[in-house]
Order: C-alpha cells, then structure tokens, then sequence
C-alpha cells in the first residue's frame, strides 16, 4: 500500500499540516519521494500515527510519545518507560482533584454565605470580597 500525504490525512482523520509537524519533531519518519517530491507512506505510518492518536487520547504529550516511539525505533521496549509516564500523569490528576475539591468546597461555603453580603455598603461585590478574605 502506497498513500500520497493526502490520503494518509484522510485515513487517519488528520490534516496534511499536521503529519508534516509530526515529521518535523521525528515522530514520524522522513518518507520516501516520487521524482516529482511528493511523499510516500505505507500502511506502517498508518500504524504509526493510529498509535500516535491513542497515546495523546491517554493523555501523553507529543514529547512523551516521541520518547515511546524513540525507545522503540531503538529495538527497546518502551512500556516500562510508559508505566513511568502514566504512574506520573496519575499523580498529577490526583493532585489535581484534590485541588478541584478543595476549591468546590470554598465555593460551596461561599455561596451559602452570599446572601448576607448581597448589597453590602462600601464595596463592589461583598460576595467576591468575602470570598477573597476566606481564602
């Protein structure tokens, strides 16, 4: 099987642009040229850029799947590299509901306060200063 730059966009729901950028951070590899320079790709980019979809759906970055690809290209195998990134991501997910809840709880407790500084003299909103002052 043999794509033009087009019909692999297509194929992988992507545009032309966007396998051009992932050429130049080398997550995929140079293809081959006709005479007239237009590029060539097999069913193995293909593969390539479906797995590039699934690891940016899991949250990696393209920085973190070019690693991945690299240890691969490489003849290493990359999943231990990969539990490290994911046991990474957790971590910050966790950190960051944690921080999600924290703040839902501040604005629960200010919501509830706000129907007593509704209209308070002196200030623009009572309900936003209080708000800054709890927290």
């Amino acid at each position: 099987m043999t794509l033009r730059i087009g019909e692999l966009a297509a194929r992988a729901g992507l545009s032309p642009k966007t396998i051009r950028y992932y050429e130049s951070l080398g997550l995929l590899p140079p293809p081959p040229r006709t005479p007239a320079g237009y590029r060539l790709y097999g069913s193995a980019d293909e593969e390539r850029l479906a797995f590039i979809a699934r690891a940016k759906a899991l949250g990696l970055s393209l920085a973190e799947i070019r690693e991945v690809l690299d240890l691969h290209d490489a003849g290493t195998p990359p999943c231990d590299r990969v539990v490290a990134v994911l046991d990474r991501k957790l971590a910050m997910l966790d950190a960051q509901m944690r921080s999600l809840a924290a703040r839902r709880e501040a604005l629960i407790a200010l919501r509830r306060r706000a129907p007593a500084r509704v209209g308070a003299d002196g200030c623009i909103c009572g309900i936003i200063e209080l708000g800054v002052s709890a927290g």
